[in-house]
Parts: structure tokens; sequence; C-alpha cells
């Protein structure tokens, strides 16, 4: 990756906390002018350092109340693609990971209660070809939930 300066720094964590930010008030917080503000988010954008710009919505608001992690293991690694294309297509499955350790992939969904997550693991995930088994860990709460990416090391880090 190519080196940011603190300004780019400033615009990225300024445009992560709210992408709709007058592009005149980011100018006066980084000390810019608004045109060379535009070219530096112009310049994020080409470089693949701003991949998009996207509405937060309430998962609460909407009713999908119930998120959840499901933890999966295949029986062979020639169903994998075949599972992937099953899971990718669902909009209720939030993020798909390959994982090390016992499990193949961590899955995170949000569904509208525990009858649409069971409706889910048996009609998608369990009958996804080659899902040897699944765990499921349901969210009580969450002390922390957010899409920004770190735009400095923290301080615990040696230096």
């Amino acid at each position: 990756m190519a080196e940011l300066d603190e300004t780019d720094l400033a615009l990225i964590e300024l445009l992560q906390k709210d992408a709709r930010t007058p592009q005149a008030q980011l100018a006066a917080q980084v000390g810019l002018a608004a045109s060379s503000v535009n070219e530096r988010i112009r310049k994020l954008g080409e470089r693949g350092l701003i991949a998009g710009y996207h509405a937060r919505i309430s998962a609460e608001a909407m009713g999908y109340d119930l998120l959840a992690f499901v933890y999966v293991a295949l029986s062979k690694p020639e169903a994998e693609k075949a599972f992937l294309k099953k899971l990718t297509g669902q909009p209720v499955i939030m993020e798909v990971h390959h994982v090390t350790g016992a499990w193949n992939y961590m899955l995170k969904v949000r569904v509208k209660n525990t009858r649409m997550l069971e409706g889910l693991l048996a009609r998608v995930v369990k009958a996804a070809p080659g899902v040897e088994r699944t765990e499921t860990i349901i969210v009580l709460s969450s002390v922390k939930e957010t899409a920004e990416i770190p735009t400095r090391e923290p301080e615990w880090m040696e230096r």
C-alpha cells in the first residue's frame, strides 16, 4: 500500500464516520480547499482505499433482531465451490469467512427470530453440498460492532 499522509488518514477517518459529510465541511476539518479534498477523495478511490459508500441500516429497526455465528465443517474440499455458491446468494448471511482450526467457515447471519434461523440452517446451510457438521452461536447482546477500519496502529503496538 502506498503511503498515506495525515490529511489522507484524516479524510478516511471522517468519511468512515459519515460519508455524507459535505466536502466543504471536510475541507474545513482538514485545512484544505474543497477542490483539493475532492481530488484527494477521488485518488483514494482510484487507489482502492475507498471501496464504496453505503447506508448503515439498523437491523433491529428492520426486524432482524437475531444475530448468530455459524461454524461449518465441510466433509471434502471438492464441495467448497458449490457450498460457497449456495451461501453467498443468501441476503441473511452477511459474512462468510474461511477460518483456521476445527471449522472451515464461519458465517455471520442476521435473521428475524429462531424460527428463521432454524429454516436457514436446515434448508440452506446444512442442505449445502459437503456440509459435515455445524455449530451455531447466538449473540445475546453486542458491546461493539463496527465496519470502520483502523487508520493508525494502536498505541499498544511495539515500535
